[in-house]
């Protein structure tokens, strides 16, 4: 159940996220602020480094406890 509250905003904001690039791209002379700032925004988020471990998560894998 609470895979599921996080599963349906990450969609509904990818999809969002798509809406903008794809009006972007199809009918640059209708888009406006909304949809340039919601594609960079979506497009910076995709930067952040989100493969980044804790400390303890990493050293628990080095030491053959976790899972």
């Amino acid at each position: 159940m609470a895979r599921r509250w996080i599963l349906l905003p990450t969609v509904a904001l990818g999809g969002l996220w798509w809406w903008a690039v794809l009006r972007l791209v199809l009918a640059p002379e209708h888009t406006g602020v909304v949809e340039g700032a919601v594609a960079a925004g979506g497009w910076g988020l995709s930067l952040l480094p989100v493969h980044v471990a804790s400390a303890s998560s990493v050293a628990r894998r080095r030491s053959g406890s976790g899972a």
